[in-house]
């Protein structure tokens, strides 16, 4: 299980240094906002980010990956980009199971990998608790 708390630091931006810290890859963090979010979000924003850098060291070839991470409104933005090979597949299970735990937040992913031109994630999750405390099918 990935837990952000895990150094005891806190989302987003001591978390997010820990993951730079130990990555595979180089990782630029650009903006990461100062205060906590709802849990729900911190947990999804930080799982959604540890994959995309493991999976940008293990399968992109990536010789740098930048994350970036901001409120917009009543939404989280974050975006994982790499510089590495691209053409991943959006419909494969790795990034298919990241878009099932985006969606299980109410957010939305949109992977944008054009060939020999990186993989970029970009994630929008809700910062409103109604919806993020709505009760989930089953």
């Amino acid at each position: 299980m990935v837990r952000p708390f895990q150094d005891g630091g806190r989302f987003p931006g001591p978390a997010l240094e820990s993951l730079a810290e130990r990555a595979l890859v180089p990782v630029r963090l650009l903006t990461v906002p100062d205060r906590r979010l709802p849990a729900l979000v911190e947990r999804t924003a930080y799982f959604v980010t540890s994959k995309a850098i493991a999976n940008a060291a293990k399968h992109a070839a990536a010789t740098e990956v930048t994350v970036e991470v901001c409120e917009v409104g009543a939404a989280l933005w974050l975006t994982v980009a790499d510089d590495g090979v691209g053409g991943a597949d959006p419909h494969g299970s790795g990034l298919r199971a990241l878009a099932d735990r985006v969606a299980a937040a109410d957010g939305r992913l949109t992977v944008t990998s054009p060939p020999a031109r990186g993989t970029r994630l970009t994630v929008v999750l809700p910062l409103i608790p109604e919806l993020l405390a709505r009760p989930r099918p089953r």
